[in-house]
């Protein structure tokens, strides 16, 4: 049985790599560097600020550099939030599938709660999900198990009978660590690293209506 369904944000619930990939490049060409392309930057995006000035500068968060880079990015990036992020193709029909089956859903991302407001609330959703966890909501995000379990909490729901779904190796760790069933978004940004093959998910979604199959076939 499922009673809730938690989704990661970033690269899963949500395309939001024109946002987060716009303020690097405007960092970029600003520390008079060229400009790079979404395509090769929507990858890094699940790794949030750090993977992303990795890939613009080439740089660790050890980096002399990296803490003014970063800051900056992010005053660029809160300046440009949720303006051409979407729900990704499916998600609103999945979303709407969940609740005509009086299912919970919420979200549980590593992007701090700051951000993760405004792009919740952008994308309309703010007044759906039941709960909404970030980065900074418990002492250590994902691939920790504690933002799952604070969501499960939050939901009401028992960690046995949620599902996660993420579009990163860390969206399954932490869900495997909680007791949490989990689903990994092959439309996603994926990242680097292993392949989604190997993350041992407990199954693969090649787009949202997959998951509102599954989801269906076990309620």
């Amino acid at each position: 049985m499922i009673e809730a369904v938690l989704f990661d944000l970033d690269g899963t619930l949500a395309d939001t790599a024109p946002d987060l990939g716009g303020a690097l490049n405007r960092l970029l060409l600003e520390e008079g560097r060229v400009p790079l392309p979404m395509p090769l930057l929507r990858r890094h995006v699940s790794g949030g600020a750090r993977a992303l000035i990795g890939a613009g500068f080439g740089l660790t968060a050890e980096s002399a550099d990296y803490p003014r880079l970063k800051q900056r990015f992010l005053e660029l990036y809160e300046q440009h939030i949720c303006v051409d992020s979407r729900l990704f193709d499916g998600m609103s029909e999945l979303l709407a599938g969940i609740e005509a089956a009086t299912l919970r859903w919420g979200i549980v991302t590593n992007k701090i709660e700051r951000y993760t407001r405004q792009v919740v609330a952008g994308l309309g959703l703010a007044k759906r999900a039941i709960c909404v966890v970030s980065g900074d909501s418990t002492p250590n995000p994902k691939p920790h198990p504690e933002p799952m379990l604070l969501a499960c909490r939050l939901a009401g729901v028992n960690p046995q009978y949620a599902l996660y779904i993420g579009d990163d190796l860390r969206d399954v760790q932490a869900g495997h660590a909680a007791g949490i069933r989990t689903i990994a978004a092959a439309w996603g940004y994926l990242g680097e690293g292993l392949p989604i093959e190997q993350w041992k998910a407990d199954g693969i979604a090649a787009n949202p209506a997959d998951v509102l199959r599954l989801i269906k076939s076990a309620c």
